[in-house]
């Protein structure tokens, strides 16, 4: 299981293929996400899947976002084109209680993204692959319209489905050492 947390990389939709997790494998992802530290069990996060014809509605939202931001017609069908590639799109929406007595917004922002790292990782290890992608579009009025609910804010969405084709590349990251290390640090040289 470490190898696969030590390995995991986002694979992007230009490399998924049919196909897409199926209603089990999408449960047992959520339950992974369940799992992330939640201060007071606030579960300040929720998933909508995108599949099937779905899809064509998501890329019409994609698409009129491209043009009311200003893109021509050719960038506005890629944009839609986005949205149809995936086999399964996961909206990751953001359901925050600002007033909450006990649990501070960063640390329901901190399990929210728990959450997401969870659900990418159970993806992974039932052999799919998956990138979050967010951007301009996720504060598109019509997208969060579609998307949330009263009070809800819409964070993303994760790309899924089988990777082919993706290029295995050593991301460049830093050494563990470079991140973690006793308190208080001594004084560098």
């Amino acid at each position: 299981m470490l190898d696969l947390l030590r390995t995991r990389q986002s694979v992007g939709i230009k490399h998924l293929a049919e196909p897409g997790p199926d209603d089990a494998q999408l449960a047992a992802m959520a339950e992974a996400a369940l799992r992330a530290p939640d201060h007071a069990g606030l579960v300040p996060f929720r998933f909508a899947v995108v599949r099937g014809t779905a899809r064509e509605r998501l890329a019409a939202l994609f698409q009129q976002s491209a043009l009311d931001a200003g893109k021509d017609a050719a960038g506005a069908a890629l944009d839609a084109e986005r949205a149809r590639r995936a086999p399964v799109t996961v909206a990751v929406i953001a359901r925050l209680d600002p007033g909450h007595p006990q649990v501070p917004v960063h640390e329901q922002w901190a399990c929210l993204g728990g959450a997401l790292t969870n659900l990418l990782n159970a993806a992974s290890a039932l052999g799919f692959g998956g990138k979050m992608l967010s951007g301009a579009k996720v504060r598109h009025p019509a997208i969060q319209a579609a998307f949330c609910r009263p009070g809800e804010q819409l964070v993303g969405w994760v790309a899924l489905g089988t990777p082919v084709g993706s290029p295995q590349r050593t991301l460049d990251k830093p050494r563990a050492a470079d991140v973690i290390g006793d308190w208080p640090e001594l004084p560098r040289p």
